[in-house]
């Protein structure tokens, strides 16, 4: 979320610092999944059409700063198949294809959500878990994360107006005087962009008033990436919460948990272990694949889900950019210019739902 404010701050020539109390991406946001997902193409509203155009304008933006830093995202628009193991189910995907048809198109693109007798490419999935047929949308994609971060970085690196600063925790934020205080010493502001992940929660907790209970709290997510001998350009697999995620070089993503409660924020357990399981019942190929990587980390969930994006009410210098724990991957860019384009005064290019804003966020508490 910072990196994405830095760079729209950039490109409206803002003087900005973005300093982060250890190094960029270490949260959640340096994970291993990368899954673009989008939200069923039925009952359709301001907050799927909001994401529907995000995702799709990802690509472009990613395609950009590759081309300006010679580094790769690994961003691919692989689709995604999802397993009908009911007659039922098969039945509400047909009815969300029709759905795709109407809504899920932009400009001269049209993004289509298939249901199929048979996967659309063999030796992937396991066939016996999907009795009655696949759905095959053409919309989802994935991105490296720590890739992307990468690149983040590096096309900021030589920007004129940005500065970026490691090793600088924030302790405080006085939003009226214009301060926050730092264990490297005092920073004022003009306006003050909070994307601290769900460290924003207690900060942004002390500066309203009248609250019954928090506006975020922090929600545990285990993943693991896996070494195998298959091609990148295979979809992603979704069922119940399972996502796997195949990469480049071999590499494929299995996660994730979301705990409520934990006992130790960046430990992996059995939970990752059932994971791993269903993953290799669902993908056979996976069956020997070695683990690499075991990976576990915090995700900033708001009082009610949404992104929470926009100016404190009774703080006008404050701006909040956080939330959506498991959408924010792939609405970062744009919400972050609607948050840099509301510090500034500048008028924004498209409008946030309502519901995703710090304001309708307080109003639940």
């Amino acid at each position: 979320m910072g990196l994405w404010a830095a760079v729209h701050a950039e490109r409206l020539g803002i003087r900005t610092l973005l300093v982060e109390g250890g190094r960029f991406g270490q949260g959640a946001s340096g994970g291993l999944l990368g899954a673009l997902m989008p939200h069923m193409p039925d009952k359709w509203s301001d907050k799927k059409q909001f994401q529907f155009d995000a995702l799709v304008a990802l690509e472009e933006e990613i395609a950009v700063m590759e081309a300006e830093t010679g580094l790769s995202a690994g961003y691919r628009r692989a689709g995604r198949l999802i397993p009908l193991p009911k007659p039922h189910l098969r039945q509400i995907a047909l009815g969300h294809s029709q759905d795709a048809e109407v809504h899920w198109r932009h400009r001269d693109r049209q993004f289509h959500w298939h249901v199929l007798d048979a996967a659309p490419v063999e030796g992937w999935i396991e066939p016996s878990l999907a009795e009655s047929g696949f759905v095959h949308d053409t919309l989802a994609a994935r991105v490296a994360p720590r890739a992307l971060l990468e690149v983040l970085c590096r096309s900021l690196a030589g920007a004129g107006d940005v500065r970026l600063a490691e090793g600088v925790a924030v302790g405080s934020i006085d939003p009226d005087k214009g301060l926050a205080r730092t264990n490297q010493g005092d920073i004022r502001f003009g306006h003050c962009i909070l994307a601290a992940g769900y460290r924003s929660f207690p900060i942004l907790d002390a500066l309203t008033d009248n609250r019954k209970a928090s506006l975020g709290q922090p929600v545990k997510g285990q993943a693991a990436m896996l070494k195998a001998d298959i091609d990148g350009g295979m979809p992603v697999i979704f069922r119940d919460g399972l996502y796997i995620v195949p990469h480049e070089n071999g590499l494929v993503a299995v996660g994730s948990t979301s705990e409520n409660r934990f006992d130790d924020p960046l430990s992996t357990d059995g939970q990752l272990d059932d994971l791993l399981d269903a993953a290799r019942a669902m993908a056979p190929v996976l069956a020997g694949a070695e683990v690499v990587e075991r990976w576990a980390g915090l995700r900033p969930k708001a009082v009610d889900r949404d992104p929470m994006v926009g100016a404190h009410p009774d703080h006008p210098s404050l701006i909040a950019l956080t939330g959506g724990f498991k959408v924010s991957f792939g609405l970062a860019h744009r919400l972050a210019e609607a948050a840099v384009r509301e510090a500034v005064g500048v008028p924004g290019r498209f409008d946030l739902p309502q519901s995703f804003t710090l304001a309708s966020h307080i109003s639940v508490i």
